[in-house]
């Protein structure tokens, strides 16, 4: 039997931001590295292969508060996030260069940090303050750069930024300017200008930017075209003028972040609609209820078929209360005629643990191993280990009639959650067979919803909730509310719609197996058998 994968744990810890001490030396020599990774606008598949890469392979991530959270789902959960300001802390004049010394601390612990910036690092991003301490410190820097907002927005408009016979220069600006400039934005020669202009941070100021504009002789009747929350769930695009767009943006309180495109391309407006990837789930935005790690797949399947996914995860995955008694059976792998794995957390523990013991896939002997699902199969061979048997039914039914026809007093190992159905040991038990169980993982339900996730839930309209398990069947429900009312709800198995309907909810679908492709083309046939047809 192949060796089993190792795997290892990065240390989590936190780092205040304060500037009361000098950075400690980097070291003796080793110092760690900083990398300013460009975040996009928001939606996870416009990152750069590169900046995926940098957050996978970072210990510490260093955040600016308006980066989406499907965007840090990326981040491996052992690895230390730290969210900062976008003003200053503790009376720091510059809270860029506050910042800049929060690196160095990091850096000069040999740690990898990441420093994720919305849209590209070196457009409005303050790279010159941050960058200057860790220049000082002498330690390694690296730059990814990312979609920047201007682009992102246009592409979503489904507008060019130049053309030929209207714009041949694009001129970036901010709407919010440092309040110490020495020079403010010369609108005379932006006037004057016969291309593009993409404003940044503009929706506080556009009273004092389009005045601004008009005044110096730019045409009332210019086009603009304003994007809201670029590729985030709630994206809105919208047109206007130089001389409606003050009370345009005062009636239809567009959110920030928002790119105001200035000029001819912008009256080219083919709206979102040609933008937008087709597919049956195009325009519909999902709840993803599972935590990180564990619905990446569903996330994928949902984007291919044309929707937006979003994660709020409602329950956490975490160690078992006692590691003992699975380094216990794992100590007697060779005692077992069956191991059983319930799901691919289950593998991991798993294997982690024989990993950290100084084992490998030898302990296991002649014993062999069986997974619920072809996920949990997909762990095995991950972990290196063959799976001998997945049932065609994948849940513990399934396993339970494969299995319950071997001999009598066959000895098995069912390694599962700290909580869950209790169906296959009875049913083995009951057939004569000796089980044991051990929890090689914690699944356990997320109290509350931290503010700003609730404050989304309330004003984003989501078309879809999924649902996976019974566990989040009932987190949900508590979590959400009435809301989920509201929502289509796709269910995983029958018994994950079992738990709904004791709660008084009628799952919208239900997937023919446990598995997210499944999952996903129930939703997309309902959306097919429900699409408005043509006369």
């Amino acid at each position: 039997m192949a060796q089993a994968a190792r795997r290892g744990l990065i240390h989590t810890a936190t780092f205040p931001m304060s500037s009361d001490r000098p950075p400690p030396s980097a070291h003796h020599g080793h110092p760690g590295r900083v990398l300013f990774v460009g975040a996009g606008p928001g939606d996870p598949e416009l990152l750069t292969v590169r900046a995926v890469d940098c957050l996978r392979s970072a210990d510490v991530v260093v955040y600016d508060t308006l980066v989406p959270q499907n965007v840090l789902d990326l981040v491996p959960p052992s690895v230390t996030r730290l969210a900062v300001p976008r003003d200053g802390r503790d009376g720091d004049s510059d809270p860029g260069e506050a910042i800049g010394r929060l690196l160095v601390q990091l850096a000069a612990e040999a740690r990898t940090v990441v420093r994720l910036k919305g849209g590209d690092p070196a457009v409005f991003g303050r790279l010159t303050e941050e960058m200057g301490p860790v220049r000082d410190a002498a330690i390694p820097i690296e730059i990814v750069p990312g979609v920047t907002a201007a682009v992102a927005a246009a592409a979503a408009a489904g507008i060019p930024l130049t053309s030929r016979s209207a714009a041949s220069s694009l001129t970036i600006l901010t709407g919010h300017e440092a309040a110490d400039k020495r020079e403010g934005i010369d609108f005379q020669q932006l006037a004057e200008l016969s291309g593009t202009l993409a404003i940044y941070m503009g929706v506080e100021q556009v009273e004092r930017w389009s005045s601004g504009l008009l005044a110096a002789g730019k045409p009332a009747q210019t086009p603009v075209t304003i994007v809201s929350r670029c590729s985030w769930p709630d994206q809105r695009i919208a047109v206007s003028t130089l001389a409606r767009c003050v009370a345009d943006f005062e009636r239809h309180h567009w959110p920030s972040p928002a790119v105001v495109i200035v000029g001819e391309v912008a009256q080219t407006l083919v709206g979102a609609s040609t933008a937008a990837v087709r597919g049956p789930l195009a325009g519909r935005r999902v709840l993803n209820t599972r935590p990180p790690g564990q619905g990446d797949d569903l996330d994928a399947l949902v984007r291919a078929a044309g929707g937006s996914c979003r994660r709020v995860p409602v329950i956490r995955i975490g160690p078992p209360a006692s590691w003992q008694p699975l380094d216990d059976a794992i100590r007697q792998a060779d005692t077992f005629d069956w191991i059983v794995f319930a799901s691919a957390n289950g593998v991991r523990g798993f294997a982690e643990r024989l990993r950290r013991a100084g084992l490998d896939g030898r302990t296991l002997g002649t014993v062999r191993l069986a997974a619920i699902g072809p996920a949990t199969r997909q762990a095995l061979e991950h972990a290196g280990f063959a799976c001998d048997l997945t049932p065609d039914l994948f849940r513990s039914e399934g396993i339970t009639a494969a299995l319950g026809q071997s001999p009598s007093a066959t000895r098995f190992l069912l390694v599962r959650a700290n909580r869950g159905r209790d169906l296959m040991r009875r049913e083995l038990e009951m057939q004569g067979h000796i089980v044991s169980e051990v929890p090689a993982y914690a699944s356990e339900p997320i109290d509350t919803l931290d503010a700003t996730t609730a404050t989304e839930i309330e004003q984003v309209p989501f078309d879809w909730i999924t649902i996976t398990s019974s566990l989040i069947a009932e987190s949900a429900v508590r979590l959400f509310g009435h809301r989920i009312q509201q929502w289509r709800v796709a269910s995983l198995s029958p018994i994950t719609s079992a738990t709904l309907r004791q709660h008084g909810i009628e799952p919208t679908v239900e997937a023919t197996a446990a598995v997210a492709d499944s999952l996903v083309a129930a939703m997309t046939d309902w959306e097919i058998a429900h699409a408005p047809r043509s006369a």
